[in-house]
């Protein structure tokens, strides 16, 4: 003969049930809150920061772009002024390599016996 247990009654794990919630369950959360907002306003400011630093930057470039596109301008009617046209060479239509390679000279244009053999066991 086996004795059987009476069933007992299932109680919900803890985990499971919601939390009551309580004034200091509020307060925690207005915390959260805060501390959130006043992270994302730094952020918002440090933003401002760099499109202020990246505005004042691109300006500076534009002005100097500028002044040297007038400085060029300058310089090429400078040089029309003062330069006659030199006739440029005749084109062909084939082109003709200018560059001269120079390969190293060996006495045997076989392979060398001189070799060195090493065995490299890891």
């Amino acid at each position: 003969m086996t004795h059987r247990r009476a069933p007992s009654k299932i109680y919900p794990k803890v985990s499971t049930m919601p939390r009551q919630r309580t004034e200091a369950d509020d307060y925690l959360d207005m915390y959260k809150l805060t501390v959130e907002k006043k992270r994302i306003q730094q952020e918002i400011d440090s933003i401002n920061q760099r499109r202020q630093r990246l505005l004042a930057r691109l300006a500076d470039i534009e002005q100097q772009t500028e002044g040297l596109g007038n400085c060029a301008e300058g310089l090429r009617h400078q040089a029309s002024a003062t330069a006659t046209p030199k006739p440029s060479p005749p084109r062909t239509s084939h082109s003709i390599p200018t560059s001269t390679v120079y390969l190293p000279d060996r006495a045997n244009p076989s392979a060398p016996q001189d070799y060195s053999t090493v065995v490299l066991d890891y």
